[in-house]
């Protein structure tokens, strides 16, 4: 490992073992934080999973439905009952802090909009099957909107969680060692001045006594 490149002075060893003492207790603070980012990640992931799955098969089963009761009703009172269908979906979007990640915490509103219409309903161009399976479609959109949230909060979080990973690495796989190297050949350096300040007092003094 490379020692940094600093004189072998006593004032640069104090020096070094503040820097060694700060970068150690940073270390542990930002391992606890991958830590703590990796569980509500895992956390999140589990949940997002699930939610998917659940989303993914009631979109299957009710477009299913859908096909099946659109097969038995006029094209055209198809496209006339989307057209003249509304929904308006309110979003409000809050900011939630989940260690020092900033994410979105978004807040729903769904409400079908005040149109009239002039479609009438009867037994010739609708049924019940097709009044349920587009009811059924309209009430998963909760859940896609929720799982929109999980999904950002996920790609946010894995973000930290490189970023958190590489900071951790640096400092544990090279400025700590660095560090710790280079206090090792200060001390060793400075120890190596003191015994040799030490064999030319002891020549000077026996210089002296043999005067």
């Amino acid at each position: 490992m490379a020692r940094l490149n600093v004189k072998p002075t006593r004032m640069e060893l104090a020096n070094l073992k503040d820097r060694l003492k700060l970068s150690t207790r940073g270390h542990k603070l930002l391992k606890d934080k991958q830590d703590e980012l990796m569980r509500q990640f895992i956390i999140l992931i589990k949940e997002n999973n699930a939610l998917r799955e659940e989303v993914e098969r009631e979109l299957t089963d009710s477009m299913k439905e859908f096909v099946i009761a659109k097969s038995l009703i006029n094209e055209l009172f198809i496209e006339e009952l989307f057209v003249g269908s509304e929904t308006n979906v309110e979003l409000d979007i809050h900011e939630k802090n989940i260690m020092s990640v900033i994410v979105p915490q978004m807040d729903f509103n769904i409400k079908e909009a005040d149109v009239t219409s002039d479609i009438q309903y009867g037994y010739l161009n609708s049924s019940s099957e097709l009044d349920e399976a587009i009811e059924r479609i309209e009430s998963i959109l909760p859940k896609l909107l929720k799982l929109s949230e999980i999904e950002k909060t996920c790609q946010l979080m894995a973000d930290e969680i490189e970023k958190t990973r590489r900071r951790v690495n640096a400092l544990e796989y090279r400025m700590i060692p660095q560090l710790q190297e280079t206090i090792r050949y200060i001390q060793m350096k400075l120890e190596e001045n003191e015994r040799s300040s030490i064999v030319r007092m002891m020549k000077v003094k026996d210089m002296g006594t043999n005067n």
